[in-house]
């Protein structure tokens, strides 16, 4: 099993996956792309003496997903897939020179025979490295049944996957990602896939016609299974005591997005901020847990949490930085218990457009989406361009979260959070269904019954 960064991490080794795996008698290694030792939690790993891509992989990469957007900005009219191209940031030299070459390749490639010709190429660099020779010579004095990557978009899982084909053994990549398939996001090519949902399966078929649809099982994904492993929950009482919370106090969280994704995320804390000191002053006694992104250590909320230091409580992400860069901080065990207990005991959850809504939805708890953005004049306009993203085309039901237009009726929204109506959880829920195959918990189950069928078949 290919475990390239923290997600996987996340999803098939801190989840019972690995348990449920030996259960079922298979003996997996882990073959570990990333900093955390996993021989130190007691499990088998290998990891290559060179991990390091081709130096040219990176400007094919990005060639393809600009002329894979053009392509579907074509096939389906629609210039949704414009947004999902962000500008190419120049640091120096080096990055004036790749995205140089980036630019070139899109005009030579920007065709359906193109891009099926940077696919190759992209394959054929990876093929030619130092990395991949020891990826080759691991792979083939482990002799595993399957080859097993834990992430679709993974540049450094290419490498490996082109060694288990040329010695002959069957791969599976995970679609990790709700949002990824629109986003030009399939850069690991395997033998078969595994999806979360038969809406996600529909996306694959869709966005990538070479698939075919035997190649494709619906299995869920592990990321939501802690939700309902009861043994990690602790009480209230426990809950509010380790984190120093007022007993007679009700909490919702506000959770951050990344500085690209969300821009405005102080802008809307504060929001939320004044509309629970407002209504606070009413006599309702809420408080606010902040859960920044992971990746995002940045000073930019600072001001916001002194501000209303009274009744904001900070509660980071237990992550740990085992290196330099944002892909060296990785989740922990104790991260995924901190989620589902704070899920567990708040009111409710606010965002912009993620995925944490089916967090709070599996405990039954509504999410509220921020709705508005201010512009140059500072002044507030109803809407965000992240919702005109194709993932949020799959709501069944538009009142599955919480609107939360202008900042003037966040208060309300509030109040109707905490007073929950059961049709907006029952949306949410709904969307869950439609998203990621129920039940929740048993992904791993039926990832790991697709192997075996696999390795029966084989």
């Amino acid at each position: 099993m290919i475990i390239p960064d923290g997600v996987s991490l996340r999803n098939f080794v801190y989840t019972s996956f690995y348990k449920q795996a030996q259960a079922m008698g298979l003996d997996i290694v882990f073959l570990n792309l990333t900093p955390l030792p996993l021989s130190e939690l007691g499990l088998k790993e290998v990891i290559p003496q060179t991990i390091k891509q081709h130096p040219l992989t990176d400007s094919f990469k990005n060639a393809k997903k600009r002329v894979e957007l053009n392509q579907n900005i074509n096939r389906f009219n629609d210039n949704v897939y414009n947004k999902y191209w962000f500008p190419l940031k120049y640091s120096g030299y080096k990055s004036v020179i790749k995205h140089s070459i980036t630019k070139l390749l899109i005009l030579m490639f920007n065709s359906e025979k193109g891009l099926l010709s940077l696919r190759r190429r992209i394959q054929n660099l990876e093929s030619k490295t130092e990395y991949y020779n020891s990826c080759y010579d691991l792979i083939k004095q482990e002799q595993p049944d399957l080859v097993y990557c834990a992430s679709q978009r993974a540049i450094l899982a290419i490498a490996p996957i082109q060694a288990a084909k040329q010695i002959g053994i069957p791969t599976i990549g995970f679609v990790f990602s709700w949002d990824n398939l629109p986003k030009s996001m399939l850069d690991v090519e395997t033998d078969y896939y595994h999806v979360w949902s038969k809406h996600m399966k529909q996306e694959l078929l869709t966005y990538y016609p070479f698939v075919k649809d035997e190649q494709i099982t619906v299995t869920g994904t592990p990321q939501f299974e802690p939700h309902y492993n009861t043994d990690i929950i602790v009480s209230k009482t426990e809950f509010y005591k380790h984190y120093h919370l007022n007993a007679n106090t009700t909490y919702f969280c506000f959770s951050g997005d990344d500085i690209t994704t969300s821009p405005q995320d102080p802008l809307y804390l504060k929001d939320v901020a004044l509309a629970i000191e407002a209504l606070n002053a009413e006599g309702h006694q809420l408080g606010l847990i902040f859960r920044r992104c992971p990746v995002d250590f940045s000073k930019r909320f600072d001001a916001v949490l002194d501000e209303f230091k009274h009744f904001i409580v900070p509660i980071a992400p237990l992550w740990n930085a085992i290196g330099d860069g944002w892909n060296a901080k990785l989740p922990t065990l104790e991260d995924s218990k901190l989620l589902v207990n704070m899920a567990e005991h708040t009111a409710g959850v606010m965002n912009l457009g993620s995925s944490m809504v089916f967090d709070y939805v599996a405990h039954n708890k509504p999410c509220g989406y921020m709705n508005y953005h201010y512009n140059r004049e500072n002044t507030v306009v109803k809407g965000v361009h992240v919702y005109d993203y194709v993932h949020f085309r799959s709501m069944p039901n538009a009142n599955a979260v919480y609107w939360l237009d202008h900042p003037d009726r966040i208060q309300a929204s509030l109040l109707s959070m905490l007073n929950h109506s059961s049709v907006v959880t029952r949306n949410a829920a709904n969307w869950f269904s439609k998203i990621n195959e129920q039940p929740s918990n048993e992904a791993s189950i039926r990832i790991l019954t697709t192997i075996n069928l696999t390795l029966n078949e084989k």
